[in-house]
């Protein structure tokens, strides 16, 4: 009995064996431990390889949709759209001309000049305008009461109302697209920034203050800095929105333009111009997103104000 009393521990105890340490190659690995082990080529591969089943898969749905004539739940007639390689053709002649030899063969870079300067103008507009006004927003109290009633009331009101008020106020021109694009892009800025501030960690600015930082200092060199994620957010949802909205302002009066040239590629029935001019858009979208992202990084030399793309 004694012998099995005495056994009875060294039977229970787990072996040293059994699980091997967090550092054994043997031991899973986390997602992130993974990409991080990959290096920065092996993350820009991984993701391409991860984001292009969905095109693909798209490319063949829409060219099979076309060919065999599908009708779409919601009324969509597939077979009046223009196949993908009928829009890859449009692209090479928009942008280097001679295969379809129109009005528009090589136009495309005076197109997408005249709408990057529109876009970029007007996001630039309401982020300078914007961003201040949201860190003191989401400081003040005062203030917020005094101005989200109003704000409030004219958020809700679309870019697409406000266009042919804008067409009496301002006239055709670029001055009317900007105002338009400006109008899409202050909001989202503006809320993203007054929450971003308001979640301010209030350990921050006590500390802040223990060392014998004036509130405006503070407001400048702990708030701004610690609410930059939700600014930044409130960037790219409004950088989004500016291009989306762009077509809007380039609808009426304006001759040159990727929303003009969709416009006028509606009138003469061009549905392979159109599908064009929506992927060059889409395009620009997501190139100036990254340029965005990438911007924030330069500026704020490394620290990690973005989370990783997983």
């Amino acid at each position: 009995m004694t012998g099995v009393a005495s056994a009875r521990p060294t039977e229970a105890a787990p072996s040293a064996t059994t699980s091997p340490p967090a550092s054994s190659p043997t031991a899973p690995r986390t997602g992130g431990q993974a990409r991080r082990r990959q290096g920065p080529a092996g993350r820009r591969a991984s993701a391409v390889l991860w984001a292009l089943p969905v095109p693909v898969l798209v490319l063949l749905l829409w060219h099979t949709g076309v060919a065999q004539g599908w009708d779409v739940p919601g009324g969509i007639r597939m077979a009046a759209l223009p196949t993908p390689g009928a829009v890859l053709v449009r692209l090479v002649d928009l942008t280097v001309g001679g295969l379809v030899d129109d009005s528009f063969s090589a136009q495309l870079w005076r197109h997408v000049w005249a709408s990057l300067v529109r876009a970029v103008s007007g996001f630039v507009l309401a982020a300078a305008l914007a961003i201040p006004l949201g860190v003191l927003m989401g400081r003040s109290a005062h203030l917020r009461r005094l101005l989200e009633p109003t704000l409030n009331l004219v958020r809700p009101i679309p870019v697409t109302a406000w266009a042919p008020l804008a067409l009496i106020m301002i006239g055709i021109g670029d001055s009317q697209a900007i105002f338009l694009v400006f109008l899409a892009a202050f909001f989202p800025v503006l809320v993203n920034t007054v929450v971003a501030v308001q979640q301010v960690p209030p350990r921050l600015l006590e500390a802040a203050a223990m060392l014998g930082t004036s509130r405006w200092r503070r407001l400048w060199t702990v708030v701004v800095p610690a609410a930059v994620p939700g600014i930044v957010s409130g960037l790219r949802v409004s950088l989004g929105l500016a291009w989306a909205l762009l077509v809007v302002g380039e609808m009426t009066g304006i001759n040159l333009g990727l929303g003009a040239m969709i416009t006028e590629a509606k009138v003469i029935a061009q549905t392979d111009l159109i599908v064009a001019g929506m992927v060059v858009i889409g395009l620009l979208g997501f190139a100036t997103d990254r340029l965005l992202v990438l911007l924030v990084r330069v500026i704020a030399h490394g620290r990690p104000l973005l989370k990783e793309d997983g």
